[in-house]
């Protein structure tokens, strides 16, 4: 699949998920998460989604079990997608 230049922007970005005492504050990990929901092999568009490092990823994408409500990680998600939006802005790569 073919990176957007939003999805390319993650690189070398910090977490903004943050999920306590799960985030590894390591920009070399942090990709573009998507927003969950778009159904097996679909993507939700890209102004819904979040720098986010490997670990808090796998929070969100529920690979791993945590002692989190789905509630929590959604919040944490949603926390970082706005922080996100505000950086795409910034950058110039979304518009109000």
């Amino acid at each position: 699949m073919k990176q957007s230049k939003i999805t390319k922007s993650a690189r070398s970005e910090e977490c903004q998920v943050r999920i306590p005492n799960v985030c590894n504050f390591n920009p070399e990990t942090t990709v573009f998460a998507h927003l969950g929901g778009g159904g097996m092999g679909f993507k939700q568009d890209d102004i819904h989604g979040a720098y986010c490092c490997s670990s808090c990823h796998d929070v969100v994408d529920l690979r791993v079990n945590t002692e989190f409500t789905l509630n929590e990680i959604t919040i944490w998600f949603y926390e970082g997608m706005v922080r996100t939006q505000l950086m795409l802005l910034n950058k110039g790569l979304i518009k109000k």
